[in-house]
């Protein structure tokens, strides 16, 4: 029997997500000042988005197309931090097996909340 989740902090996606953007603030630290408020600001905004935009789908379950749609949120956010990635790699600012696990930890993120957005129902209160 499966163990009801109360809270989106139970959630394994909110789990990896949350620890992923706290990965990307402590790699992002020795960024170039140069890149404070575009790079930097950019990769670690969108990486705390998709945590955000979960807690906030899993509070809106009781109505699916609302949940569904902060859910699509949080997989766009998710897909802009790749991309904010592949720039970091490319500056020089990450080496290529840092963007490489990052990006493989986004694709997992990314799957799991297309498998919720694929079944809103299972979720629904």
């Amino acid at each position: 029997m499966k163990k009801m989740i109360r809270t989106h902090n139970e959630l394994e996606v909110y789990q990896i997500a949350f620890k992923t953007a706290q990965k990307i603030h402590q790699l992002t630290i020795h960024f170039p000042m140069e890149e404070r408020y575009s790079l930097t600001d950019q990769i670690r905004r969108s990486s705390r988005s998709v945590a955000a935009n979960l807690a906030e789908a899993y509070r809106k379950r009781r109505y699916p197309k609302a949940f569904v749609s902060k859910l699509s949120d949080a997989e766009g956010e998710a897909a802009e931090t790749q991309v904010w990635l592949q720039f970091a790699r490319s500056f020089g600012d990450l080496s290529q097996d840092e963007e490489q696990h990052l990006s493989s930890l986004y694709d997992q993120i990314i799957g799991k909340i297309v498998t919720m957005i694929n079944a809103p129902e299972k979720w629904s209160l």
